[in-house]
């Protein structure tokens, strides 16, 4: 049944393969042996269904993932690379599937995700994949799914798609290929590999399994960029009749190339989704998401087009890949890409990376893990056992501690989050904009959230590609930071937003380039900000002052609250001049001063100068119909992730937000230490301010790229004092923890926790 189809091809020049790497991959077996286990492959797949059906008729209720709070995810150290020796049986020797499944159990784990496949090896009997050198006859799969199903527990396959290995080795026709023809490690989805995936999870399928968690759906994380195969040179010409740019040209021709590598990776991932329904319509299917920052076009992923493929969708996070303050910016913004559906997200119980084998104190994991919960997402805390799969009790010690404190706190996850501001994410800014240096983009975006985290004000994700009216009016202010490429649909939306009553806050140079990056000569929100734009500074170390005199509740002594008078202040970013017409013009922004070597392009301009003359106004104030645009000509978002960074560039944005909107819902004044997240439960009424202190040591001069230094672990429990000042009537206040001292006082709340986790809960 292999005759002439693509299966064939791929079964065919496996041999060619194995033979000229015979000595590495000898444990792959023989030319007739793989022929004769391929050809049992393909007669399983005719009763892979047939199997899953009774398991699938016995099973009931609801969906695995609906009401679990925290699982673990176990796989092995030492093939993650690819390319491992199939000949040190030394590895995975005590990977077992029983002895893992009983640490997760104790460890309060409400299901398991097991590694069935990486780039090297299974982890199970396969009739396709070569099995981990040290397994020998046992079947850690097999033995997982025994050991589970006595106790209920869900496993789920852990599956990678795109990593370097012995299996890319053996079979370079389904790998990328670079403009110039030449093989870049990464497999290609529009090769045969599809066809093969499919296999592999249909076995995979076979044992039982729960659903599938699918890793590396990647196009690579940074050059070379793929892929100009045959394959994919036929089907972009039929797409867009036209050849294939020559490389990255920043052209129609290369804007035509993202669409096709987005829409390539979003065919793979829907037929691997469509094809595990098929054999089993209940078997869950979830793709490791790559379409947040610091994520860009190079992985080959959109924010929503590639959020929602499967039944939820998983992210990850750590201090090592996505810093300490973006763990719930992560969760927010998976949510914001898939609106209704459950967000799971991984994070780790090693110190710095995966498979780094080492522990974190307890409290560092009971502060990801319980910021992750008040989010309201589900998570998975991954454990890489040791070379020979040897499981750290320690590690399950910790783990198992704050599993148990995560599941008592259960009844307070999961509520409607309260938020005052919606934060802006354009994803054409992020390609067209920031293109090989995504940072310029992501700098503004996470800087705006720094603000509002270390501010205390509530807030929530906002993404173009499925903004709407009604999304935009769940936030009563919504924030653009440096959203520089806005397509006219996109200006539509936001102008109708404001004429009912919306505010705006723009920063820098919001809305002043076109659909593929080029200068504008005008802004395309020139109505709402009331002003005529000038030009672009082309200088990131601009300056804002605020003239004496100005009167506390003006626009002017509002906005400028913590600045000295007439004093010049560094707000590191982009910067536009405008000119104003009906808006209300407000401080001064003024251009840095340029050396003589400056000027001659002799000496950089990274290191800020300091300020020269006014050139236009610091921020502009424009009425539109019910609404209000505050457009800052410069760039608070960008300073505040700065390594120029001072305490006045974010207080600006505050300021702003408190001028838009002076009487909150809820006013939360805590240590910039201390991150809030609000939740509502209006059927009893009921707020719970979640209330989540880090509390790290400092850190000395880091061994090498300094000055980026990694925070360090967190030893202690914070204490901190935090005041709640309501705009409504409260009837009641409390606290979770019994050792939080709590104080009322009519509308305001004082607290002092000494805690890594509170929650108050607050009935109105």
């Amino acid at each position: 049944m292999y005759a002439g189809s693509p299966d064939a091809r791929f079964h065919t020049h496996s041999l060619h393969a194995q033979e000229h790497n015979k000595k590495e991959l000898e444990m792959t077996m023989g030319k007739q042996k793989f022929l004769s286990i391929a050809l049992a492959a393909c007669a399983m797949l005719g009763t892979c269904a047939e199997v899953v059906a009774a398991a699938t008729e016995q099973a009931g209720g609801q969906p695995w993932f609906r009401d679990v709070c925290v699982g673990m995810e176990v796989g092995p150290t030492g093939a993650q690379f690819g390319y491992s020796d199939p000949n040190d049986t030394r590895y995975c020797a005590k990977f077992d599937g029983r002895q893992i499944v009983r640490n997760c159990l104790a460890a309060h784990s409400e299901y398991l995700v097991i590694w069935a496949r990486d780039g090297d090896y299974a982890y199970y009997d396969s009739k396709l994949l070569p099995k981990a050198p040290g397994l020998g006859t046992r079947d850690p799969l097999r033995e997982t799914m025994d050991e589970a199903d006595k106790h209920n527990l869900p496993v789920i396959a852990y599956c990678v798609v795109q990593q370097g290995g012995h299996f890319l080795r053996a079979h370079p026709e389904l790998e990328m290929r670079d403009a110039g023809g030449n093989r870049i490690g990464r497999f290609c989805y529009n090769s045969g590999y599809l066809e093969v995936m499919k296999q592999i999870l249909a076995e995979q399928l076979a044992y039982g399994i729960a659903g599938f968690h699918i890793d590396m759906l990647d196009q690579g994380f940074g050059p070379p960029y793929g892929c100009w195969c045959e394959h994919c040179r036929k089907k972009f010409e039929a797409r867009y009749a036209h050849s294939m740019p020559g490389g990255v040209t920043w052209d129609e021709a290369w804007d035509h190339m993202l669409e096709f590598r987005y829409a390539t990776s979003q065919r793979f991932e829907q037929a691997l989704r469509d094809h595990v329904k098929k054999l089993n319509p209940r078997a869950t299917v979830d793709f490791n998401y790559h379409g947040n920052p610091p994520f860009s076009w190079e992985v080959g992923q959109r924010p929503v087009q590639h959020a929602g493929n499967g039944d939820f969708i998983t992210g990850e996070t750590g201090v090592w890949g996505f810093s300490a303050l973006t763990v719930g910016l992560n969760v927010e913004f998976y949510r914001a890409a898939t609106p209704g559906l459950p967000v799971q997200v991984a994070m780790q119980r090693g110190v710095r990376m995966y498979h780094d084998q080492t522990t974190r104190p307890l409290n560092d994991i009971r502060w990801e893990l319980l910021t992750l919960l008040a989010h309201s997402a589900f998570v998975t805390m991954v454990d890489k056992t040791g070379f020979d799969g040897s499981l750290d009790p320690v590690a399950y010690e910790r783990i198992g501690a704050t599993f148990e404190e995560a599941r008592a706190k259960r009844q307070h996850f999961g509520h409607k989050r309260v938020a005052d501001v919606g934060l802006y994410f354009s994803s054409r800014t992020r390609d067209w904009f920031g293109r090989a240096e995504p940072a310029k983009y992501f700098q503004s975006f996470q800087g705006a959230h720094k603000a509002l985290a270390y501010e205390h004000i509530l807030w929530g994700v906002i993404l173009d590609e499925n903004v709407t009216l009604a999304r935009l009016q769940r936030f009563p202010i919504v924030l653009l930071a440096n959203a520089a490429i806005l397509s006219a649909n996109e200006a539509a939306v936001l102008r109708r937003y404001v004429e009912g009553g919306g505010n705006l806050i723009l920063t820098g140079w919001t809305g002043l380039l076109g659909r593929r990056g080029e200068p504008l000569d005008k802004s395309v929100l020139h109505e709402l900000i009331g002003a005529r734009f000038v030009r672009r500074l082309d200088s990131l170390d601009n300056w804002v002052q605020f003239p004496g005199g100005a009167h506390p509740s003006s626009p002017a002594g509002l906005l400028g609250r913590d600045f000295e008078a007439d004093w010049p202040c560094l707000v590191k970013g982009p910067a536009a001049v405008y000119e104003p017409q009906s808006a209300r013009p407000v401080g001064e922004l003024l251009k840095p001063f340029r050396t003589t070597r400056q000027r001659q392009g002799k000496e950089g301009t990274e290191w800020p100068m300091s300020a020269d003359s006014p050139v236009g106004p610091a921020m502009l104030v424009n009425q539109v119909g019910d609404g209000k645009v505050l457009t800052f000509a410069c760039s608070p978002d960008y300073a505040t992730a700065s390594e120029h960074y001072i305490v006045e560039a974010r207080r600006l944005l505050a300021n702003a937000i408190r001028l838009l909107r002076p009487e909150p819902r809820l006013r939360i004044t805590a240590p910039a230490t201390v991150q809030a997240v609000v939740t509502d439960e209006p059927a009893q009424r009921m707020l719970r301010i979640h209330l989540l202190g880090y509390n790290s040591p400092p850190q000395t001069t880091p061994p090498k790229d300094r000055p980026r230094v990694i925070p360090g672990l967190i030893e202690d429990e914070p204490m901190y004092r935090v005041t709640i000042e309501f705009s409504e009537r409260i009837k009641d206040a409390r606290a979770l923890d019994k050792s939080t001292q709590l104080k009322r006082r009519g509308g305001q709340v004082k607290a002092t926790v000494n805690n890594i986790h509170e929650v108050l809960i607050v009935d109105y």
